[in-house]
């Protein structure tokens, strides 16, 4: 039985009252009926290196590469993929890269990223100089994790 305390709204004093457990609650049944859909998601992913920065990629998904890939609309293969796991949860790990592992994608855009500003001071000198830039990336759609 499980003992829940009511605040009563006449006279505010607390009283226990006893209610009966539904069933199924905590049984191994309804845990593993809740936690199987949400556990295992079979999704393909591969994590790649470009530029020295290592990105996460999925098929369907969006890759933001830094620096001008190619022109929009053109393919694009990258080779250097240093995980992979399937969607059967084989996992294949390279030293320093997966051998045979391809990703393939198609140029969408380019855009450009925050600007930044680095400012250069000396102190009771009068020396200040303000230098900015802003960083261009290239958005890579991936169709598909070849291995």
């Amino acid at each position: 039985m499980l003992r829940v305390a009511i605040l009563c709204e006449r006279n505010r004093l607390r009283r226990s009252e006893t209610l009966p457990l539904p069933p199924q609650l905590f049984t191994g049944k309804a845990v593993r009926r809740y936690t199987i859909p949400f556990a295992r998601v079979p999704t393909m992913y591969a994590i790649i290196e470009t530029s020295g920065h290592q990105i996460k990629v999925t098929p369907g998904g969006f890759a933001t590469v830094p620096g001008t890939v190619a022109e929009p609309g053109t393919k694009v293969t990258l080779e250097q993929v240093l995980f992979v796991e399937k969607e059967d949860g084989e996992v294949l790990a390279g030293a320093p890269y997966v051998a045979n592992a391809k990703i393939l994608g198609v140029v969408e855009g380019e855009s450009r990223g925050p600007k930044i500003r680095v400012f250069k001071k000396k102190r009771r000198k009068g020396q200040r100089k303000t230098k900015g830039h802003r960083a261009v990336f290239t958005r890579v759609r991936i169709t598909e994790i070849q291995v």
